[in-house]
């Protein structure tokens, strides 16, 4: 089966299993949605969704976390872990969303790439997530999951990996497809433990199946 073949099949399957997998980060503004991508580095999503609740109390508005003292968001975000330089990057960020943007967010994924502690990962999830755009999110899963079935063979370079997955999913699937590999790749294609083959819904398409 040839890679593009491959990659729609997998599509395909993963839409069945995942009908409705969308971000797990919990956001109801694009500003927001930057703030818990820097959080979420090295930090579980499940506990950037509590932090959070804290950090927008205090900082409900774009306009009050551009104000706000550095170390008074220090102190609400540490629980994420590095919390002095995301605390850093994410007052620089608001300040920029407050001085150029009005309080809005980039629309063009150069933009985004500009803003502080926003990388190629954060920006696609932001212009699929908010803008609807094609987008390909290459997380830990996605790079560990697309090495295993096939579509890739032995990238681990997000980059690189992104610009191997754009020449074989269709762009209208990828942002969705990268979802899915997220649900996948923590009930099905573990990293910490084997993986659970015998329950995987692409265990006759998979090159690494059973090994």
């Amino acid at each position: 089966m040839r890679k593009k073949e491959l990659a729609i099949e997998v599509i395909e399957r993963l839409k069945k299993e995942y009908p409705d997998a969308t971000c797990t980060l919990d956001y109801n503004a694009g500003w927001k949605l930057l703030v818990s991508l820097r959080l979420a580095a090295q930090c579980t999503d499940e506990r950037v969704n509590v932090v959070v609740e804290g950090l927008y109390e205090k900082f409900p508005t774009v306009e009050a976390l551009a104000e706000a003292e550095v170390g008074e968001i220090e102190k609400i975000v540490r629980p994420c872990g590095l919390g002095a330089s995301k605390a850093r990057d994410i007052s620089a960020c608001m300040k920029i969303l407050k001085e150029q943007y009005n309080g809005g967010i980039p629309e063009t994924f150069e933009e985004l790439l500009k803003l502080p502690g926003v990388g190629r990962k954060s920006a696609n999830l932001v212009m699929g997530d908010v803008y609807g755009k094609p987008a390909i999110v290459t997380d830990t899963h996605c790079i560990r999951l697309v090495n295993r079935i096939g579509l890739v063979k032995g990238i681990r370079e997000p980059k690189k990996v992104e610009m191997e997955l754009w020449k074989i999913i269709p762009p209208e699937e990828g942002s969705d497809f990268c979802h899915r590999l997220v649900f996948h790749g923590r009930d099905v294609c573990t990293a910490r433990t084997s993986p659970y083959c015998d329950r995987c819904c692409l265990n006759d398409i998979c090159k690494k199946a059973g090994v």
